[in-house]
């Protein structure tokens, strides 16, 4: 069923994600051990096809299951918190790694500000395309709620062409969720290409330090004394 293929991507992304963190170790140890850039690139590069793995299995189960995905049913609370569109902001991803990256060229600085802004702008529209599907579906529901004589013949169809109006409206979700992850993978691979060998495995370092933390502060607070 659905719900099962939803639930299924709960497991495969625990698997990834146990599969990332050894890969971010053997990255770590490499980093720290000075290895050479042939060496880093071949793990970073493995770091980033397992990327594309994870958005791949994502997008099947947002076939199966957009809203699962949509509201971070398989991440964290903590994460949750600070999720849009199914995932993480990759303006923001970018504004941590500009502080955490220095020393950066001129030419790397813009190129990062460069890829902000577009993503800013990217993110910008898809965050009001749902706000306008958001008021649309409201709008659709709405139409003829309290109009009298609700069980007449006339109304229940009226109500289920509603309902399959709002029903092609929903489909559209998958589609968002498809850009939003498109642009993360985008900004990834860009980010890749302005940086060097070395700064990009130390990025892919910030970036799992950072997922860690809060999937740590969110075991905190599930464990916290209860009043």
């Amino acid at each position: 069923s659905d719900l099962s293929r939803a639930l299924a991507f709960d497991t495969e992304y625990a698997r990834w994600l146990e599969e990332h963190n050894r890969q971010v170790n053997e990255l770590r140890a490499a980093v720290n051990a000075h290895a050479g850039d042939t060496e880093l690139r071949s793990v970073v590069e493995k770091i980033m096809s397992h990327y594309d793995d994870i958005f791949k299995q994502k997008g099947n189960a947002a076939k199966a299951d957009v809203f699962h995905v949509l509201s971070g049913m398989w991440k964290t609370p903590a994460e949750r918190c600070f999720l849009w569109l199914g995932g993480f902001r990759p303006s923001e991803l970018l504004k941590l790694l500009s502080t955490q990256l220095e020393p950066l060229t001129e030419q790397q600085l813009s190129g990062i500000c460069n890829l902000q802004q577009s993503s800013q702008q990217a993110e910008d529209a898809l965050s009001q395309g749902m706000e306008a599907l958001q008021q649309s579906l409201a709008e659709t529901l709405a139409g003829s709620i309290g109009s009298s004589g609700s069980g007449s013949t006339g109304n229940v169809a009226n109500y289920m062409g509603q309902m399959a109006m709002a029903m092609g409206k929903l489909g559209t979700l998958e589609n968002f969720l498809r850009q939003a992850d498109n642009l993360r993978q985008q900004t990834l691979q860009q980010m890749q290409r302005i940086l060097t060998t070395r700064q990009s495995a130390r990025a892919l370092l910030v970036i799992s330090d950072y997922s860690s933390r809060l999937r740590a502060l969110s075991s905190l607070w599930l464990a916290r004394p209860k009043e």
